[in-house]
């Protein structure tokens, strides 16, 4: 087990949200942070503590990515007209792992990283086996032959706690799916609020 794969079961409580809305998520149980000090009474975040803690959220709930390839993706979303937390949130779900997650493909974005990364995805026609590999809107992105009845998923189709978001067109029957659009942050389906405009803040200091 890898130490980010590890770090899933704390980030929750670090937090104290259950941002991927899992029914066995930890904060469900202890709605206090991780470790001996954990239950000590937090005092009022500083605007920079605010703004870190929205970007340990956001960064955290993509699988825990690097904070190098989160703040590529950031000095990427910078250099595009327009709101630069708007452009984030695009580029985030335009990923192929979030798109594998989203598409309900697998259970956990963790799953669809490790997914992707073992090759049981295509890209219109090609195997991908970059998570971060970037969709473009109307790629055709579906899961082998060979995979298609492997228990994790068979397990996220039955999932109840999550639809697929509407500007993904997905065929469970093919296991294929479609980036109809690309997203704005209220059509993304966070199970808690997320804030790019605090994390450009925590950037732009």
């Amino acid at each position: 087990m890898t130490k980010r794969h590890e770090a899933k079961y704390k980030i929750d409580r670090r937090l104290g949200q259950n941002i991927w809305g899992r029914p066995k998520s930890p904060i469900n149980k202890r709605e206090y942070g991780p470790g001996q000090h954990g239950q000590r009474r937090k005092g009022k975040l500083s605007d920079y503590g605010v703004q870190l803690r929205a970007k340990q959220k956001l960064k955290g709930y993509y699988a825990n990515m690097s904070e190098r390839h989160f703040r590529g993706i950031y000095e990427e979303a910078r250099r595009l007209k327009g709101d630069t937390g708007a452009h984030m949130i695009g580029l985030l779900e335009r990923r192929l792992d979030t798109i594998v997650y989203r598409a309900k493909f697998v259970p956990t974005v963790f799953a669809a990283r490790q997914f992707v990364n073992h090759g049981h995805v295509k890209v219109n026609g090609r195997r991908v086996t970059v998570p971060s590999f970037r969709v473009k809107v109307g790629d055709l992105v579906e899961i082998r032959d060979k995979s298609k009845q492997l228990a994790l998923v068979l397990e996220a189709n039955a999932l109840a706690e999550r639809d697929v978001p509407d500007y993904i067109e997905a065929d469970h029957s093919k296991m294929t799916a479609k980036l109809s659009r690309i997203p704005g942050l209220t059509d993304v389906p966070y199970p808690v609020q997320m804030e790019p405009h605090l994390v450009v803040e925590y950037y732009s200091r």
